[in-house]
């Protein structure tokens, strides 16, 4: 048996590595992505010991933005990107080129050529696609207003990156790097045939893929095989994310983004949703163990000020800029500083740049260095930002005029209960709740589904019931029960903990789907949990045994 593996010894390392230094971050109460990045320097080339597969783990990496993407346009539908189409285009354009333009400054001061400025500060402008969307879904902000601003803007930010990637090697001699001048004719043709590609893309896919991708998953969901199913949501996926890189020479990210996006007009999306989930995860994993591993903590001590400098640029800068222009569309403050603090960090675009401008003698290796190190510490402060702005939002909520309370309701005083999620299991628990005359409060995540709670005269909080502050808005201590319908049971297990500590005799009830997360949430202080395929064969049991009296 062969014993040169290298994609197996990638993989393995990875995730291993990954598992103990991100477990190792959870317990220090820091995100595990933490330790997922600092899995990918210990296995790097610049740290002793077992070194990776470089090559191979970007790949793999690349899997994992296709498939977190893929998950995104399932959720997101043409009509949710047309609704932010007035501030994500211009908004992400003029962000783009005032983060590119800061680049060229601190190239400038490098004495770096203008050529090397350009490539500099066009990789320090572009978001990093995991980064973004798994602090979103961390807090389930994917699905709000804000959300879908933030994915918007990141969309727009990679088709311009895709023209960017296309025009540098036609101007690389114009701009003091190698390769042809190309005269003004030439250019014209380059750009030409480049916005042509992405239209043709956008039509084929909406034309097209509208028809045959949901048609293709009805025929493999009508064989019952889940197994046929789960690989024909994958071969979607990654076949249009790797279809339209080849046709079209748009991005992985991009062709996955748009496939999901048509299948989510389909009722199967949400079951091809959590059949892709588990792969998504792992890979998003090995997508930042990549990062690590590209990255040379020397940077820090050869080049500290630069450093420093460039970080400021990612973090600061550019954040600042996305809020003024945020803000400068009219929406509240909380808006812009969720938009400004998810694009506050760099990644895969930014290497294919830098790596790009290497090979055309644009950029020097220093500047990659420094794109490599501003990559890695932005991601590691990224999670910090979130924190702050989570501290942050009940400020935020009373500066913009958002009342707890809606008008003629008041929020139960004692003995209620608090319900935390309003989705389908939640929708029918309230109607329960009403036909009993009982007391409650619904935490919910989603501002569209508060306002119309409200409306109703139904007492709702908006916010995350994981966040500071809302278990204590919704008054808690003086509760009698609290009522866990989110499906998440990590996030589940925090909600309860936390409410345990303001109120230890509340009774507790959440749901779950595996004796695992039983387990799990029983431990982190549930009284009672509900497994529904355990209830559903409960009451068909209980339904054949009266008729057979």
């Amino acid at each position: 048996m062969p014993h040169h593996t290298p994609l197996i010894a990638t993989i393995v390392g990875g995730l291993v590595l990954a598992f103990i230094f991100g477990a190792l971050a959870q317990r220090l109460r820091m995100p595990p992505l933490v330790g997922y990045l600092i899995a990918g320097i210990a296995v790097g080339p610049h740290t002793p010991g077992f070194v990776a597969d470089g090559a191979l783990a970007q790949e793999l990496a690349e899997i994992g933005v296709i498939l977190l993407m893929f998950g995104v346009g399932l959720h997101f539908s043409i009509k949710d990107l047309m609704s932010v189409k007035a501030i994500a285009i211009p908004g992400a354009v003029v962000q783009i080129a005032i983060a590119t333009l800061m680049g060229m400054g601190l190239a400038w001061l490098m004495g770096w050529a203008p050529g090397a400025g350009l490539v500099f500060g066009l990789a320090l402008s572009v978001a990093s696609t995991v980064v973004l969307l798994t602090a979103l879904q961390e807090r389930r902000l994917e699905m709000t207003r804000r959300g879908r601003i933030a994915v918007g803007w990141l969309i727009v930010e990679d088709i311009a990156m895709v023209l960017a990637l296309v025009l540098i090697p036609a101007l690389s001699g114009l701009l003091g790097g190698s390769g042809e001048q190309l005269s003004g004719e030439a250019l014209a043709k380059t750009l030409a045939l480049t916005l042509g590609k992405v239209v043709a893309f956008v039509a084929v896919m909406l034309v097209v893929g509208r028809r045959v991708i949901p048609w293709v998953l009805e025929r493999i969901a009508d064989t019952g095989s889940r197994e046929l199913f789960r690989l024909g949501v994958l071969a979607i996926a990654l076949g249009f994310a790797l279809g339209s890189a080849y046709v079209f020479g748009v991005s992985f990210a991009l062709g996955a983004f748009f496939a999901g996006m048509i299948l989510s007009e389909s009722e199967l999306s949400h079951r091809a949703a959590e059949e892709s989930l588990p792969l998504r995860d792992a890979f998003a994993v090995l997508f930042f163990v990549s990062v690590g591993m590209l990255f040379d903590p020397a940077i820090v001590l050869r080049e500290p000020l630069w450093v420093l400098a460039t970080v400021f640029i990612i973090v600061i800068g550019k954040s600042i800029a996305a809020a003024f222009i945020v803000r400068a569309f009219g929406y509240p403050l909380g808006t812009a500083l969720t938009i400004s603090v998810s694009l506050a960090q760099i990644g895969e675009f930014s290497f294919i740049l830098a790596t790009l401008g290497l090979s055309l003698g644009l950029l020097p290796e220093a500047g990659r260095d420094l794109i490599l190190g501003g990559a890695l510490l932005s991601i590691l402060l990224n999670p910090v930002l979130f924190v702050l702005l989570d501290r942050m939002q009940p400020w935020l909520d009373a500066r913009a005029g958002q009342v707890t309370e809606p008008t003629g309701t008041r929020m139960p005083e004692a003995g209620h209960v608090v319900l935390v999620g309003f989705g389908r299991v939640g929708h029918r628990i309230v109607m329960a709740l009403q036909e009993q005359g009982r007391a409650f409060v619904v935490i919910e995540d989603h501002a569209e589904v508060v306002k119309a709670l409200q409306s109703d005269g139904i007492p709702a909080l908006y916010g995350n019931g994981a966040a500071p502050g809302m278990m204590e808005a919704a008054n808690i201590a003086g509760a009698r029960h609290l009522l866990v319908a989110i499906p998440d049971a990590l996030e589940a297990g925090q909600i309860i903990e936390h409410a345990r500590k303001l109120n230890p005799d509340i009774e507790v009830v959440a749901r779950a789907y595996t004796d695992a997360e039983v387990e799990h949430l029983q431990k982190h202080g549930a009284s009672h949990t509900v497994i529904g395929e355990t209830e559903i064969a409960l009451g068909m049991a209980r339904h054949a045994l009266a008729q057979a009296h």
